[in-house]
């Protein structure tokens, strides 16, 4: 499947202020960071949790757990995409028990992913809360999903994406609005 850019729909400077902002909510919310542990959903979602953890210890002043949660394993329709997934490695070294986990992804679509997150989690331990953060929702839920934490609305037609840039991985930090191009 071919896709074509359609328009930038955030840039570095945006994207960062995003996060600071999620930063700020997420301490307001839990009233401080005691009891905080982040954990980002492979593969952009580990780059946004690790960001979002440093800036929540440049305003506490207090380091918190980061973890990353690779889903392929957990997810329902892996199978229908007639094709072995690609697993990653999860790194949760620390006891997720009692903790308020911060389960952050780039993208929020029909949330199978962050299903399967949870489901993948609950293999770890019992958090006393989990809370999903997300950088984009662009609707269009299969399941009842709905992030405690969202960066920006960007509703999508049927043949469009969003596809978020992290300068970890790609060329740049960006949210692009992409649409699908008929081969």
């Amino acid at each position: 499947m071919q896709f074509k850019e359609k328009s930038k729909m955030a840039d570095a400077k945006d994207l960062n202020r995003t996060l600071n902002r999620l930063a700020h909510e997420i301490l307001e919310k839990n009233k401080g960071s005691e009891n905080l542990a982040v954990i980002g959903i492979r593969t952009r979602g580990e780059f946004l949790a690790k960001r979002i953890a440093d800036k929540i210890r440049e305003i506490e002043k207090k380091d918190i757990p980061v973890g990353v949660l690779d889903v392929v394993m957990y997810r329902d329709d892996f199978r229908v995409k007639h094709k072995l997934p690609a697993v990653e490695v999860t790194d949760i070294p620390f006891d997720i028990d009692e903790k308020i986990l911060i389960l952050v992804d780039d993208v929020v679509y029909t949330g199978r992913t962050v299903r399967a997150a949870l489901d993948a989690l609950i293999d770890f331990g019992r958090a006393s809360k989990i809370q999903l953060a997300c950088l984009v929702d662009r609707g269009h839920r299969e399941m009842p999903i709905k992030a405690d934490y969202v960066g920006k609305n960007f509703p999508t037609a049927d043949d469009e994406e969003i596809r978020v840039k992290v300068t970890e991985i790609d060329d740049e930090d960006a949210i692009l609005l992409v649409q699908r191009i008929e081969e």
